[in-house]
């Protein structure tokens, strides 16, 4: 399953985000993972979830970004949710067609993997495209 938390900056996404790994880590017997730019969520965050900050691995493209994540899952087969905040801070093509497209390939990894994730967006969901709507929270 994949959730897109999208907002304008200052909406409370990532409020919502920590509200989510908190519930994440209380109700599921899996492994939480956080992945973040900057370290700023190190005190929000129980220390049972996985806080990465990503900021130190200079990501950029969606293409190291999926490899990211299959290299975490790859080391730990236990993960249930992955939690991505500020996911545009990460990647440097903010096109909708690319996001479009990694969301495509996130939701048939997060089928055959059995993964919820959840990612924060600083983008107007008003603008997002048709193939996006489903997966607005």
């Amino acid at each position: 399953m994949v959730s897109i938390l999208m907002g304008l900056k200052g909406s409370g996404k990532t409020k919502r985000l920590v509200e989510l790994v908190r519930e994440a880590v209380k109700e599921e017997t899996g492994d939480v993972v956080c992945i973040e730019k900057e370290r700023k969520l190190t005190y929000d965050i129980p220390y049972q979830a996985r806080l990465i900050e990503a900021g130190a691995y200079e990501i950029g493209s969606y293409e190291f970004l999926k490899g990211l994540i299959c290299g975490i899952h790859a080391g730990n087969y236990d993960i249930t949710h992955f939690f991505i905040d500020n996911f545009y801070k990460l990647v440097n093509d903010k096109s909708p067609e690319a996001f479009a497209a990694f969301i495509a390939w996130l939701e048939k990894f997060s089928e055959s993997e059995h993964i919820s994730f959840v990612l924060s967006v600083t983008s107007d969901p008003e603008a997002a495209p048709d193939s996006l709507k489903p997966y607005l929270i």
